[in-house]
């Protein structure tokens, strides 16, 4: 599961990691409390020329007649992507990858109290998650809307959650994308155990009015046998 992540790369060096166009709204960065509703980036690739566009983080089936008009769909279960009716059509012609610096996950202490805890790649790098988006339009308004694939957790994530985001090395953006063939369901395991780092941070990211770099900031170590998955 993935529901905040914090993205502080500049939009220009998004343009020059992904050899994208940027679109002239991109939402304001840094920001290290992404939401579910918020204006992510995301790069799609239409003939093979990639665009960094605006998206709503959480995905609006069709049939929704408001965008609020049924759940809330900011994830999507890669195990079951293809068949369920929200996201069959858009796994299959409309992927994007969305830029991150780390997400957040929570788990539970003993007395049930959330921890939240900050994942990032070890070496620093940026994190590309895999996504699915769709256009909605409905009397007068419209949104490009996506959602965050999701698998489960490797090894290393399974003591903070059961869920974590699919994320994708740089020789799977073209795969994804549908630059590259059709074996995006080859990309969708959970991160090799030593590609990510976790560590336990300030609970006032809880709120999402949060804001700013200390939201980041270690607070302490990898979960013990006292922490629960959440």
């Amino acid at each position: 599961m993935c529901g905040r992540f914090a993205l502080t790369l500049p939009h220009e060096a998004m343009g020059q990691m992904f050899g994208a166009t940027l679109a002239n709204d991109l939402p304001p960065l840094p920001n290290y409390n992404i939401c579910p509703t918020n204006q992510i980036c995301a790069v799609t690739s239409d003939a093979g020329l990639r665009h960094v566009t605006s998206m709503r983080w959480g995905f609006i089936p069709h049939w929704y007649a408001k965008p609020n008009g049924g759940p809330l769909l900011i994830n999507a279960r890669g195990e079951t992507i293809a068949e369920k009716p929200a996201f069959k059509t858009a796994v299959r012609d409309r992927r994007c990858l969305i830029p991150a610096s780390g997400f957040y996950e929570w788990s539970k202490d003993a007395d049930d109290t959330r921890l939240p805890w900050y994942i990032r790649h070890a070496d620093g790098a940026p994190i590309v998650f895999a996504g699915v988006w769709q256009r909605w339009e409905r009397e007068g308004e419209a949104h490009t809307a996506c959602a965050i694939v999701t698998t489960g957790a490797g090894q290393g994530m399974s003591a903070i959650h059961h869920r974590e985001p699919v994320t994708l090395s740089e020789g799977d953006y073209a795969k994804w994308l549908g630059e590259d063939g059709k074996g995006a369901a080859l990309l969708m395991g959970p991160a090799p155990e030593e590609q990510l780092e976790f560590f336990r941070v300030d609970a006032r990211v809880n709120s999402n009015r949060a804001s700013g770099p200390e939201l980041i900031e270690p607070l302490g170590e990898p979960p013990d046998d006292a922490t629960k998955a959440g």
